[in-house]
């Protein structure tokens, strides 16, 4: 009974696709989050995520594929957001509150009178069962170019998360290494978007390495438990979308969602069970 609930959506190629699929996006978002969590840059990875929307809009009005607006329009994001964090009095959150915002309202006034929406609310809600061989491949090449320049600049960003200062001192450019990741999350963000939409992108890009941080005090480790975790969950999600006929990528963030709550509630160190039991536990009289 239970091969059975397990064999038969893979009968099915839209599944194999879609699971193929979602598991590639959800290593490369579960790698990048930890340098995210980590960073404290979780609400830019809201902006990014949000901001991609018009790009994707117009690529579609012009007929060319989505990852190009939501490329082009994610390193705009950034650069805006950096451009009046640098030259005004604004601080960052409220830099990055005003372009976020203002990119994602375009995208849904340009969502209103685009004549045909189909595709359009695919790309707000997500649809990961309706993805095409063409998309697959956009997903795949974005998502090895993400993941390799992660790992072949993993110290310098190790690095420059943990100490910028030192980095600075041994001769790496912090605001390079800053325009890498942020460059990274555009990239990573459009992977995203076809599988889970715009809106739960940034449930992906953080809750990975955020129930990892909950597990783990290395760095070394949390590249390895936050992808493993996102990959099972995003699994989970599609299997129990298939037989319940719900959003698939609603699903994929809910289970991540439930195993963060569980690890937030049962983790061995930082967990709110095992800091209860430390704060109640009574001392001995040799302690």
């Amino acid at each position: 009974m239970i091969l059975d609930v397990l064999l038969e959506p893979l009968q099915y190629e839209f599944m194999l696709r879609a699971i193929t699929t979602t598991v590639i996006a959800a290593v490369v978002c579960a790698v990048l989050s930890c340098w995210l969590v980590l960073i404290g840059w979780s609400l830019m990875g809201d902006a990014v995520s949000h901001a991609v929307l018009p790009g994707v809009v117009i690529a579609y009005i012009l007929g060319w594929p989505f990852a190009v607006g939501a490329v082009a329009f994610g390193f705009l994001a950034v650069g805006t957001i950096g451009a009046i964090r640098g030259t005004t009095r604004v601080k960052e959150d409220a830099a990055i509150g005003i372009v976020f915002t203002t990119l994602f309202a375009g995208g849904l006034v340009l969502v209103s009178v685009t004549p045909s929406q189909t595709d359009l609310g695919h790309i707000i809600f997500g649809n990961i069962l309706g993805v095409g061989p063409a998309e697959f491949w956009q997903i795949a090449v974005i998502a090895a170019i993400s993941f390799t320049i992660l790992v072949v600049k993993r110290r310098d960003l190790e690095l420059f998360a943990f100490d910028r200062t030192h980095a600075h001192a041994i001769g790496l450019n912090p605001r390079l290494l800053a325009a890498i990741l942020l460059g990274l999350l555009a990239l990573t963000s459009v992977v995203a978007l076809q599988v889970v939409g715009v809106i739960l992108v940034v449930a992906m890009l953080i809750i990975p390495g955020a129930t990892a941080y909950l597990l783990t005090n290395r760095f070394g480790r949390m590249l390895v438990i936050a992808p493993t975790i996102s990959a099972a969950c995003s699994v989970t999600g599609l299997y129990l979308s298939y037989w319940l006929d719900a959003s698939s990528g609603g699903l994929v963030v809910l289970v991540q969602g439930t195993v963060f709550v569980a690890v937030w509630m049962f983790a061995p160190r930082h967990g709110l069970i095992a800091k209860l039991r430390k704060t109640s536990r009574v001392p001995t009289m040799g302690e």
